[in-house]
C-alpha cells in the first residue's frame, strides 16, 4: 500500500471530525504511520468542517496535503467545488450524492457517489451518514482493515453506547457495498 492522503470535508454536525479520528485510530491500529490535522470553519455545527488525515507505511514528513489530497470525501456542495481541485489526476471523489446534486467536473478523477443520507436515513438514524461515506471510503482504497475503523469506532462508543454499533456497523456495510456497485 502506498501513502493515502484524504482530506474529509462537509458542515459541522456531520461527524467529519470523527471519520478523521477513526481513519487515525485505525490506521495506528493497523501499524501505520498516520496524521491528522482538522480545521474548523467560523461556526462548529452548521459551518464549515475539514481535516486532512494521511496513512503511510513510511514516516510522514508534513500533515500538509497541497493540492497532492490522493481522494476526498465531500458531504456537501460547498466542500466539493472547494476541494476537488487538490485532487491528484486518478484520486477518487467521494462524494454525498443525497446532498450534492452537481457532478464532479473533472475528467481526470474517479467520482463516486454515494446517497449517505438516504441510506443512514433507511436505516433509521441519519447521524450514520458519516459511516455509510467511511465504509465506502475504505472499500475503495484499502488504507486500513475495515475491522479497525469498527474497532476504533467501539472505542469511541464504549460501553454506554455500545448499542449503537449494530446500526453503525450496518451503515459501514452499506457505504462498502454502494463503492462495490460504483467502481464497476
Amino acid at each position: 500500500m502506498g501513502t493515502e492522503k484524504c482530506i474529509l470535508a462537509g458542515f459541522g454536525g456531520q461527524g467529519i471530525m470523527l471519520m478523521g479520528q477513526l481513519l487515525a485510530q485505525a490506521a495506528l491500529d493497523d501499524g501505520l504511520e498516520v496524521s491528522w490535522l482538522p480545521s474548523y470553519g467560523p461556526e462548529m455545527r452548521g459551518g464549515t468542517a475539514n481535516c486532512s488525515v494521511i496513512i503511510s507505511p513510511e514516516p510522514i514528513p508534513s500533515p500538509v496535503i497541497a493540492h497532492d489530497a490522493t481522494s476526498i470525501i465531500v458531504m456537501n456542495l460547498p466542500s466539493m467545488e472547494k476541494f476537488v481541485p487538490d485532487l491528484v489526476p486518478g484520486g477518487y471523489a467521494l462524494v454525498n450524492s443525497s446532498l450534492i446534486e452537481a457532478q464532479v467536473a473533472r475528467s481526470d478523477v474517479t467520482p463516486i457517489y454515494v446517497p449517505c443520507n438516504d441510506i443512514a436515513n433507511e436505516l433509521g438514524n441519519l447521524k450514520m451518514t458519516n459511516m455509510v461515506m467511511l465504509g465506502a471510503f475504505i472499500q475503495l482504497t484499502g488504507c486500513v482493515h475495515p475491522e479497525s475503523v469498527l474497532g476504533a469506532l467501539a472505542h469511541k462508543f464504549g460501553e454506554r453506547k455500545a448499542h449503537l454499533m449494530e446500526g453503525n456497523r450496518a451503515a459501514f456495510a452499506r457505504g462498502a457495498e454502494c463503492a462495490l456497485a460504483a467502481a464497476r
